[in-house]
């Protein structure tokens, strides 16, 4: 059992709670999550099953889009509800303000991730020191926000959409958002309605996946490896190739590329989808210029 499940998050589990429950239903213990989304948040959140866990860390890079609530005039040590709260304040803004507020992160900025995050600083899991107390100096990361709309307004509560690049913390985003309309705010509720081109509209939640395992439907919830690279030109190997493709080798360019029909060299770094003679899918290969070969970059052999 080789894929990807496109799972619905609900509030309430976390990620790793996803996993556990998966391999008891799915009976097997290959299984990842493809990034961390908070307890309190639901939302989509593909799993990868089998060899398809070899994909875990590609979705990091994907961009993501969240619905969020926020409270104005409030502040928490987890910046969400689900903490203690630091700080009240009045709250002056109108929905003008908050426009300009938001208009101003879009493109992005160099933010700070929570105390309360998986983020690990010296090895060490920021939530777990935040635990205890401590405290420790984060480095800002630059985030991308491609954009953020305004939902509602009802004060002191927000509703936006965020589009965000990987490495957006949500929670600090409406933190940084209260600190610029100088009141404080904090994230009342979280929803992922994307991961790349992985939607909540045609996502499972776990009763779903129970379901289809129990009436022998479990191939409808699973999206083959090879769909994660549709957008891949395709490789077929002939038998005397298909022996390299097997064992994970190099393959010639030349040969490749007469294949590929490609008059010129491709650039560096680009992929394809492999398949054996058979029309197995193998995996992905991308292109070396330097030496003129493709080199395995993902191979999923049994």
């Amino acid at each position: 059992m080789d894929g990807i499940i496109n799972i619905y998050k609900e509030s309430g589990y976390t990620s790793h709670d996803v996993v556990a429950k998966l391999r008891g239903i799915l009976k097997t213990k290959k299984i990842g999550h493809t990034g961390t989304l908070d307890p309190m948040a639901e939302g989509v959140l593909p799993v990868c099953v089998g060899a398809a866990t070899k994909l875990s860390e590609m979705f990091s890079d994907h961009d993501k889009v969240y619905e969020a609530g926020m409270i104005l005039g409030k502040s928490y040590d987890t910046l969400d509800i689900t903490g203690v709260i630091t700080e009240e304040r009045d709250v002056m803004s109108t929905k003008e303000d908050i426009m300009k507020a938001v208009s101003s992160f879009v493109g992005g900025y160099e933010q700070t991730p929570p105390m309360y995050s998986a983020k690990k600083i010296d090895g060490k899991k920021l939530y777990d020191l935040a635990r205890r107390g401590e405290t420790v100096a984060r480095k800002p990361v630059f985030v991308n926000i491609y954009s953020i709309d305004v939902l509602s307004v009802d004060i002191p509560h927000v509703r936006i959409l965020v589009h965000c690049g990987k490495g957006t913390y949500i929670r600090s985003l409406i933190d940084d958002l209260g600190s610029y309309l100088g009141c404080g705010a904090a994230m009342e509720s979280l929803i992922r309605t994307r991961v790349g081109d992985f939607m909540a509209d045609n996502s499972y939640r776990l009763s779903d996946v129970e379901k289809a395992v129990k009436t022998d439907k479990i191939s409808d919830v699973i999206i083959p490896l090879e769909t994660v690279f549709k957008s891949l030109d395709s490789f077929s190997a002939g038998p005397e190739m298909s022996r390299y493709v097997r064992n994970g080798n190099v393959l010639d360019g030349k040969s490749v590329r007469a294949a590929l029909g490609l008059e010129s060299k491709p650039d560096e770094g680009y992929r394809i989808r492999v398949y054996d003679c058979g029309g197995k899918f193998t995996g992905v290969y991308e292109y070396k210029i330097s030496s003129d070969i493709f080199k395995p970059y993902k191979v999923f052999l049994s």
